[in-house]
């Protein structure tokens, strides 16, 4: 039975910072080599250091404004990619890399206020998110994040 499920950015939200070139916030996006793994948002696949040209621009998760409402710089592959469609369980490169994507949940409820935070360190996240839902009836979903960069990586909803 699944038991949440993987929310990247989506193809046509990347197709509309590619166009316009410019982010939600009115900032122009640029893009760079890649010198860090990412990942790339809508693919939830590591960049190649070196090699991949990604977009940099600000991006916040959430609809409702308030205090917890946190945005930051994420990256996207600069060419279109397809979405990650793995979506009932947490991208494996990521998973497994554990010295490039130190992982923080961030639990939020139905009004978007931060109410739970939890590093993953060793544990197995495929195992670790249905517990935080089973065990945290007042979190509504999760944000994954790097938990040393503290930017977002994807959102996490329940099933």
């Amino acid at each position: 039975m699944k038991k949440f499920k993987i929310v990247p950015l989506t193809k046509e939200y990347a197709r509309k910072i590619r166009e316009t070139n410019i982010d939600t916030f009115g900032n122009i996006v640029y893009d760079q080599l890649a010198s860090g793994k990412g990942p790339c948002r809508v693919s939830l696949k590591p960049f190649n250091v070196g090699e991949d040209i990604r977009l940099v621009f600000a991006y916040s998760p959430f609809s409702i404004n308030n205090a917890f409402n946190q945005s930051g710089p994420i990256f996207i592959h600069k060419n279109e990619v397809e979405e990650y469609s793995d979506i009932y369980n947490f991208p494996p490169e990521i998973k497994i890399d554990k010295e490039n994507f130190p992982l923080s949940l961030i639990g939020y409820n139905k009004e978007q206020k931060m109410i739970f935070t939890k590093l993953v360190g060793n544990q197995d996240i495929d195992l670790l998110i249905p517990e935080i839902f089973e065990t945290e009836k007042d979190v509504e979903y999760l944000h994954a994040r790097n938990s040393e960069a503290c930017c977002f990586i994807c959102k996490i909803e329940r099933v």
